[in-house]
């Protein structure tokens, strides 16, 4: 081939390379990445299950990874002192509650029945009395006995009256039983000991902690035998509804943004995207840059978004997984 040929040659050639080269440089051969895509996480909100009380845990029901509904047993610590409270205090207000009915009720019958009979006695003495003391006035009118002896057998009679009022008296008291204020006084008592039976109780239940609500044992912090701290979580829920995607939002974007809007989310090693729906837009800028503000410094604000799933969707995804979201899918 002679040189004028190879010369043409590569005039012809030449465009060509330098535009595949110029292609190469601003990325030609790689497909865009789409504006509305962007990059983000999976987060749980966690759910710590403690005890208000210390103790040693007795029993765990459960193990790491393991899924539970609401209302399966967690775990049960120690609970010997909060049972001997709970029966002491039982005790304490079945006798109370014996004591306010013993006194509503009044004295005994038998002891009713020993107070009538001295009123019957008393009131055969006051007849007695009444009918010997006639018997003198007539003999003081015929002038046999002394003034003296009328007296004193009017004192006697007197006497008499009194003894019978004052049995009588007795005898309805004993069947009226305590004063108004006594009762009120023991009854409140017995409602005292309700509230403390009420508290040992609660002080009990809190020793067998239950799950909340349905969720993954995402982690049980300590072993049976262990002691327990006060307020310590023991085991960690992560709920479905709890795991939620969280990304960062360019400023421009952060307008065509709406709560309830949906949105496609991608995840490694998934050919299908998962479906979710913006539940929280925050109203405020994260890593704003310590300068005045201008057209620029803009394109570095970014606003934090949460995307919320269904159960079916969410016991999918893993806490701390990396995602791509593709915004603007519509309502």
């Amino acid at each position: 081939m002679s040189t004028v040929s190879s010369i043409k040659r590569m005039k012809t050639i030449l465009p060509g390379i330098i535009a595949t080269l110029f292609c190469i440089m601003a990325g030609c051969n790689r497909t865009p990445a789409s504006s509305n895509t962007v990059q983000g996480y999976v987060e749980g909100e966690f759910v710590y299950i403690s005890v208000p009380t210390p103790g040693r845990l007795e029993t765990l029901f459960v193990q790491r990874g393991a899924q539970v509904k609401g209302g399966d047993p967690l775990f049960q610590l120690e609970s010997v002192t909060e049972k001997t409270a709970r029966d002491e205090t039982k005790l304490r207000l079945a006798q109370i509650r014996a004591q306010v009915t013993d006194i509503k009720k009044g004295k005994r019958p038998t002891e009713i029945e020993s107070s009538t009979a001295q009123l019957n006695l008393a009131r055969a003495a006051l007849q007695f009395s009444e009918k010997e003391l006639a018997r003198q006035e007539r003999l003081l009118r015929a002038k046999v006995v002394p003034l003296q002896d009328v007296d004193r057998l009017r004192s006697v009679r007197d006497q008499e009256r009194q003894r019978v009022a004052q049995l009588e008296a007795e005898l309805s008291t004993a069947k009226l039983g305590a004063r108004r204020d006594q009762i009120a006084a023991a009854e409140a008592s017995a409602r005292s000991q309700e509230a403390a039976l009420t508290r040992s109780e609660w002080d009990l239940a809190q020793k067998r902690q239950s799950a909340p609500q349905a969720g993954l044992v995402f982690d049980t912090l300590y072993r049976a035998g262990e002691w327990i701290a006060a307020g310590r979580p023991i085991v960690v829920l992560l709920p479905p509804q709890n795991i939620k995607v969280r990304v960062f939002v360019p400023q421009p974007l952060i307008a065509t943004i709406h709560q309830g809007d949906r949105v496609q989310v991608t995840v490694d090693g998934e050919r299908a995207s998962f479906s979710g729906t913006v539940a929280f837009v925050s109203p405020q800028a994260e890593f704003t840059p310590p300068v005045i503000y201008s057209r620029e410094n803009r394109q570095k604000l970014v606003y934090m978004i949460e995307i919320g799933f269904d159960r079916a969707t969410a016991v999918q995804l893993h806490p701390g997984q990396p995602v791509d979201v593709q915004l603007g899918s519509g309502p």
